[in-house]
């Protein structure tokens, strides 16, 4: 089995809470004691300086220390040298064009998969965690060299999956309809809606939702299905290749 240990969450800051309060009890049992220290990867906004004083804060205040790998001389031996590693949100072409500049998918992909160390991902950190970065919902204001993401995990999470509004006039596309098209396409793998205020812990071979909100699953030519918190969703970890057989 896999040693990854992986909390994928789809949202940072939830309406009526602090940046990571709605799952800051998850992100406490996820880290557990044996962690002391946290690289935080904030390379999906602009201003990284004012976002590591944003996670340093919370995760002080959870009594894990900080460091922002952005402050690291040496990035590729900041995360070899790493007890867990959080990567924040933002957008997710930028957040991936940088770790591909700074040479870093395949040493997180290492650490993470071979090495076993913990992995938390919110919003486009969840979105890169994946196969790849097709399924996010930002624009892409830079250009990575590749869509291809970390591949810590065989399919795709759209996070901040929104439900259409039954009382919206709007006619322009749900996100329904965009994760459909992409299924249009030949061999593309399973994607997981997350709703505001859900994320997927997977230890191992076992994959679990948690949150305070549900999932929606899209598999390639099937109806999408609704998924409840404490849904077992392991059976997406086995290659999704063999899924669409």
């Amino acid at each position: 089995g896999s040693p990854r240990r992986l909390l994928l969450v789809s949202n940072s800051t939830l309406h009526g809470g602090g940046y990571l309060g709605h799952c800051q009890q998850h992100i406490k049992s996820f880290l557990g004691e044996k962690v002391k220290r946290v690289l935080f990867v904030p390379y999906a906004l602009h201003d990284r300086d004012g976002y590591a004083r944003t996670a340093r804060e919370k995760f002080e205040s959870l009594g894990y220390g900080l460091d922002s790998i952005h402050e690291s001389s040496d990035p590729v031996e900041a995360v070899r040298k790493s007890e867990a590693i959080f990567i924040g949100g933002g957008n997710t072409f930028r957040l991936l064009k940088a770790l591909y500049d700074n040479s870093l998918i395949q040493e997180i992909r290492k650490r993470v998969l071979e090495d076993g160390v913990p992995y938390m991902g919110s919003s486009a950190g969840t979105n890169v965690a994946t196969i790849s970065i097709n399924t996010t919902n930002d624009m892409p204001i830079v250009y990575p060299p590749s869509l291809q993401a970390l591949g810590l995990v065989p399919f795709n999470i759209n996070p901040h999956y929104l439900d259409p509004d039954p009382k919206s006039t709007h006619m322009g596309e749900t996100r329904e309809e965009r994760i459909n098209q992409y299924h249009e396409e030949p061999n593309t793998p399973p994607v997981l809606g997350l709703r505001e205020g859900a994320m997927l812990l997977v230890e191992g071979d076992k994959a679990t939702l948690q949150g305070g909100t549900g999932a929606r699953l899209f598999l390639r030519g099937k109806k999408p299905t609704e998924h409840e918190p404490g849904t077992d969703f392991s059976f997406l970890l086995i290659d999704s290749k063999l899924q669409n057989l």
